[in-house]
């Protein structure tokens, strides 16, 4: 039986599918957490004030990125492995990345937060962005690759 999954699948991937993917999935937490979305009820769940800072340092927006590229990539990697070559295919692939991963990872480490006023809320906020972040960036993959 062919290994299918070792680190030269990443001499296979559609680095720039990869690319966009990761911006696409941070960019939806600019919706996601927006005042107008979630924000309000992440603000109350997570006990902290949306206000911008005066001085935002970079590391707000630079961690949050590189972690949606790290994940985005982990799921192109098993895109590439599960033969993922289309954009209905991408979509499963992320809804299962999301919910078989990022929800419960999420849910196990926001839900016994106690120091969140409302840490169930925060975990689902959380959750759901991941969810619907992977979905977006499984889509992207399954239809570039």
């Amino acid at each position: 039986m062919e290994n299918l999954m070792n680190l030269s699948v990443l001499g296979d991937l559609n680095w720039l599918a990869v690319l966009v993917a990761a911006v696409a999935y941070f960019a939806l937490g600019t919706v996601w957490y927006a005042e107008y979305a979630f924000g309000r009820a992440w603000q109350r769940a997570s006990g902290r004030d949306l206000s911008p800072p005066e001085n935002t340092s970079p590391a707000v927006y630079v961690i949050p990125l590189l972690t949606c590229f790290v994940i985005t990539l982990a799921t192109a990697m098993i895109g590439h492995a599960s033969n993922t070559d289309n954009i209905m295919e991408g979509l499963l692939l992320g809804l299962v990345v999301g919910v078989g991963i990022a929800l419960p990872v999420r849910m196990v480490t926001g839900a016994y937060d106690m120091t969140k006023p409302a840490p169930i809320t925060f975990a689902a906020i959380g959750a759901g962005y991941h969810i619907v972040g992977l979905t977006l960036a499984g889509a992207i993959l399954g239809q570039w690759t």
